[in-house]
C-alpha cells in the first residue's frame, strides 16, 4: 500500500487522442536523438514532430530513422528520409540533429492498421514549408451607410445645361416680347 497524497479534482484527466488523419501538416522537429535498436542491430535517429498549424496544432508524431543498422537497405531508406528532412528545412550538412529543430516543414501523414487492428498515423514524407500568403481584406468604406442615408437625391453640382435652362427660357421669352414690341412699333 502506498500513500499518494493526490487530489484528482486538481488535475485534468487524460484522454485518448484519435489518430491524425492522412494529409499534409506544417510541423517542426522539437526533439531528436540517437537510440539503440532493441534487437541490438544498430541505432536509429528518433525525430519528434509537433504540428504547428490547423486543427491538430500541438499534436506530436515521431519518426525513427535507422541510420546504423545491419540491413543496408534499411540504412539507405533512412538516409533518403533524412535527406528529405534536410532539404525541407534547408539544412544540407547538419553536424547534430539539433540543427534541424524549430524550422517549419511539411510532414506527409498516412494512416494504417496496426497489429492490434487500430488506426495509427505515420509520417511518410517531408516537404518544404511555404509561408501562406496573407489574406488582405479590402479596407472598409467608412460611414458608407451614413453616406447612403444622407446623400442628396440629385447630385450637388448640376450639369451646366440643366443649370442654365431656366435662364435660356427667360431670354427666349424676352426675345419674343421684344420682337412683338418692335413689330408693334413699326406699325
Amino acid at each position: 500500500m502506498s500513500l499518494l497524497n493526490f487530489n484528482a479534482s486538481e488535475v485534468t484527466p487524460s484522454t485518448v487522442l484519435a489518430p491524425i488523419p492522412a494529409g499534409k501538416y506544417a510541423a517542426i522537429i522539437n526533439d531528436s536523438g540517437m537510440r539503440p535498436i532493441k534487437s541490438g542491430s544498430g541505432q536509429y535517429l528518433l525525430l519528434e514532430f509537433e504540428i504547428i498549424e490547423g486543427e491538430y496544432t500541438g499534436r506530436k508524431l515521431w519518426d525513427r530513422l535507422p541510420l546504423e543498422h545491419t540491413n543496408p537497405e534499411a540504412v539507405r531508406i533512412a538516409r533518403a528520409d533524412l535527406s528529405a528532412v534536410c532539404h525541407a528545412v534547408n539544412v544540407m550538412t547538419p553536424k547534430d540533429s539539433v540543427e534541424l529543430h524549430n524550422i517549419p516543414l511539411v510532414i506527409v501523414v498516412k494512416c494504417r492498421k496496426s497489429q492490434d487492428d487500430e488506426t495509427v498515423s505515420e509520417i511518410k514524407g517531408y516537404e518544404a514549408y511555404t509561408q501562406p500568403e496573407p489574406v488582405v481584406a479590402p479596407l472598409p468604406q467608412r460611414h458608407s451607410s451614413l453616406r447612403e442615408k444622407f446623400a442628396p437625391a440629385a447630385p450637388v453640382v448640376e450639369p451646366l445645361a440643366q443649370r442654365y435652362a431656366p435662364l435660356r427660357e427667360e431670354l427666349a421669352r424676352q426675345a419674343q416680347q421684344q420682337s412683338a414690341w418692335t413689330q408693334n412699333r413699326s406699325r
